[in-house]
């Protein structure tokens, strides 16, 4: 099923096609694959060239880990993403390796990392679903993740399918359409609030 994105400009073709897919078909993501999306994440910019991220990978070509990572997903989105194949917890480094100080970008780097993953997977075919609804503590707990990190989201990745293998609630969700604010509510000039009069 493709979903692209209604958009009013044009942009990349990777960026219209990526969306958030909840129907993973049943199917292996190879660790060549896998390691090519890692790439993508590994070339990603930060601030200093920190690259603050860590990601925890579970597949389920190993039950054993597959299964602790799964435990750390919240309940409501457990129906679908226990279809996806791989499943990751993204990681934030809060501080600066070569002075030990905050780094405030380092959630927004983390974020970057997973985009270019993203835009890797869209293009090799794949559905990348990022979700908030995980459990932190427990995450921290099962990986020994230090007051120094910060779980930053749990990750979803495969090959899509098609909508019907979805209960009926998934599969409205699912065939719903896409929508986004308009540029006009976020682009500002002069002070925040105020739109930009090129829009």
């Amino acid at each position: 099923m493709e979903k692209p994105a209604d958009n009013q400009y044009p942009i990349n073709d990777l960026l219209k096609q990526r969306w958030s897919s909840l129907a993973f078909i049943d199917k292996m993501v190879s660790s060549e694959v896998l390691l090519s999306l890692l790439e993508a994440a590994r070339w990603s910019p930060s601030c200093f060239n920190e690259q603050p991220w860590s990601f925890i990978i579970a597949t389920k070509e190993n039950p054993t880990e597959y299964d602790r990572l799964f435990s750390c997903i919240v309940e409501g989105n457990q129906p679908w993403a226990s279809l996806a194949p791989v499943l990751m917890i993204s990681v934030a480094k809060l501080s600066f390796d070569k002075n030990n100080k905050p780094n405030r970008h380092a959630f927004h780097d983390v974020g970057l990392a997973v985009a270019s993953l993203t835009f890797q997977a869209t293009e090799m075919g794949l559905r990348v679903h990022q979700m908030g609804g995980f459990h932190i503590d427990k995450a921290r707990e099962l990986y020994k993740i230090s007051a120094e990190y910060e779980p930053v989201a749990a990750i979803a990745i495969g090959y899509p399918e098609e909508p019907d293998i979805l209960p009926e609630s998934l599969r409205e969700r699912e065939l719903s359409p896409r929508s986004r604010k308009p540029i006009s509510s976020f682009v500002f000039t002069g002070e925040l609030g105020k739109t930009a009069s090129f829009i």
